[in-house]
């Protein structure tokens, strides 16, 4: 168990144990491949012909380095290339040539259409982009053909087709540059869910540290083998995952696309015992009928996050594979997780909280007005301090200065409130809560009720503009396939039992899928954009809803 301690106010001081290892992801790599060449480094498991590729350190080194040289016959340290694929190895490959090289790697989520490509590679100036031809019946080649004349900077195409004969021009090495711990390595877009993109300049030092801490909290051991889908383009899957296992040594296999049954074969085939994965895919691999058939008893760790875990989640994965469970709290700002569970923390703390902060960071419960520490247990701001900060957004002076302050504080926008024990439990984001005639309600809360109920697969709540309150509360719900499906006045009555009458739901809309983003995020800015379009909706109620109390009556209640 954690050592307990007793904070006076929402203010966690920074743990300096472990020690920063001053590194880039280069020499992770290179010290791995000193230490154990013949280790399986990486293996990508595809999912469409479900075989494998594998890499050992020594290999994956020579592989990289033949990239970087080609890299450098046509780039310079500094310049930054674009990625727009899915996961793949040559992507993986591409990551560390460039980090080898001293590029910045610009990563492109694979389900962009034109017009949010050309605002990435236009936003950070792009070299040059590597992509696939096609991906979900899009033609990329087509795209990036059709916007390269709009951008200036853009002076290098090459497809993925076209990898093998690109790394040729590595055959005949060239002098690597010095690359320093503190240099920008990544810039990545945040993954779009509350607007419109913005790209978080990232570093080696925060990538490498964050990635490694959190292996670290989560008992991942050396040499150990880490299973993930988690998209690369994401900061959970190019560093978190992958730099989580090689900075223990291990192996880290990696899944093309998320596939349950595919991912549940490698876990057992690869002899996976961390596993990283959104909830949507932990829903997935236990509920998939091939799970009772295999033997995953080498599982011992599930690791989640990227959205909040329902807490009855977390009860139900822990006993469906008999495993312990950890749940990460970062940002793209933040070069990943700044917050997370212990596997030997309590249900209660495992169900409810996103744990204490990481190693080496200041966290507060701010006002997010005045910037004052809070008063323990008091919701407010998530403001994070450290070694992880982002270098800020690329070309973007002031958003940046708006989120990252002068005095090295970072506003995360998510609302959280803190415990004398350093725990933080997420209320909601500061852009999600729902002002319903004055009083804040946090969704969160009513989504975790939701959660409870033996129907309901996947819910988002979000607010609904209404003339009278400004914002009601409405409720988005996909059901289980094997349960008969309640109605409107059914989960009416299941969430009055248990919330304000103000807090309850008074719209619900069913769904057979949410819009999401690639790492598996639900769009909740598209579910309130559907709603007030009328592409979604409601259900009707048959039992008249009680009148709605007072805000002066709801915040006594």
């Amino acid at each position: 168990m954690q050592a307990e301690l007793k904070l006076e106010e929402s203010y966690w001081p920074a743990d300096r144990a472990p020690d920063l290892w001053e590194t880039t992801l280069g020499d992770v790599l290179r010290d791995a491949a000193r230490q154990v060449p013949d280790r399986i480094a990486f293996v990508e498991g595809n999912a469409a012909t479900k075989a494998t590729r594998r890499w050992s350190y020594r290999e994956l080194l020579s592989a990289a380095e033949r990239v970087a040289f080609a890299l450098l016959k046509r780039f310079a340290p500094g310049d930054r290339v674009a990625v727009w694929s899915p996961n793949s190895a040559e992507w993986i490959l591409l990551q560390h040539g460039a980090s080898l090289a001293g590029l910045v790697l610009v990563t492109v989520n694979p389900a962009y259409l034109a017009d949010e490509v050309r605002h990435v590679l236009r936003s950070a100036r792009a070299a040059g982009i590597f992509f696939t031809a096609a991906y979900r019946n899009t033609d990329q080649r087509a795209i990036v053909d059709a916007i390269a004349p709009s951008l200036p900077h853009l002076r290098e195409m090459i497809c993925f087709d076209d990898w093998a004969q690109f790394c040729e021009a590595g055959d005949s090495p060239v002098e690597l540059p010095r690359v320093q711990p503190t240099d920008m390595v990544q810039i990545q877009f945040t993954s779009g869910t509350t607007g419109f993109p913005k790209g978080a300049c990232l570093h080696h030092r925060g990538l490498v540290n964050a990635s490694r801490f959190a292996s670290l909290r989560a008992n991942f051991p050396e040499g150990g083998v880490w299973v993930s889908a988690m998209p690369l383009f994401h900061v959970g899957g190019c560093a978190g995952s992958q730099l989580g296992a090689f900075t223990r040594l291990g192996t880290f296999v990696m899944l093309t696309q998320f596939d349950a049954a595919f991912m549940l074969d490698l876990i057992a085939g690869e002899r996976g015992n961390h596993i990283h994965a959104v909830p949507t895919m932990v829903i997935a691999l236990m509920e998939h009928p091939s799970r009772p058939r295999l033997d995953l008893t080498s599982l011992k760790v599930i690791m989640s996050g990227g959205t909040p875990v329902p807490a009855p989640l977390v009860v139900k994965v822990m006993q469906t594979f008999d495993c312990r469970f950890t749940i990460t709290f970062g940002q793209t700002e933040l070069n990943g997780v700044i917050c997370q569970t212990f596997p030997d923390d309590t249900p209660e703390r495992q169900a409810e909280t996103i744990g204490r902060p990481a190693p080496q960071m200041e966290v507060k419960i701010a006002d997010p007005q005045t910037g004052a520490t809070l008063p323990l247990g008091q919701t407010g701001e998530i403001w994070a301090r450290g070694y992880q900060s982002m270098l800020g957004y690329f070309d973007m002076h002031e958003a940046s200065k708006s989120t990252l302050r002068e005095d090295g504080w970072l506003r995360t926008g998510d609302q959280a409130r803190m415990d004398e024990h350093g725990y933080l439990r997420i209320t909601g984001r500061l852009k999600d809560s729902i002002i319903r005639g004055g009083e804040n309600i946090y969704p969160k809360e009513i989504e975790d009720v939701l959660w409870t109920h033996q129907a309901v697969a996947q819910v988002a709540v979000v607010g609904a503009p209404d003339s009278k309150w400004g914002e009601i509360v409405a409720a988005v719900v996909r059901f289980k396939d094997d349960i008969p499906k309640p109605t409107a006045d059914d989960l009416h009555a299941f969430c009055r039992a248990r919330l304000a009458a103000y807090k309850t739901p008074a719209l619900w809309f069913f769904v057979d899928e949410f819009p999401a983003t690639s790492s598996g995020k639900i769009q909740k800015y598209r579910l309130r954009e559907q709603i007030a379009a009328g592409e979604l909706v409601s259900e009707p109620r048959i039992v008249s809803q009680t009148a709605a109390p007072s805000v002066a009556k709801a915040s006594i209640a």
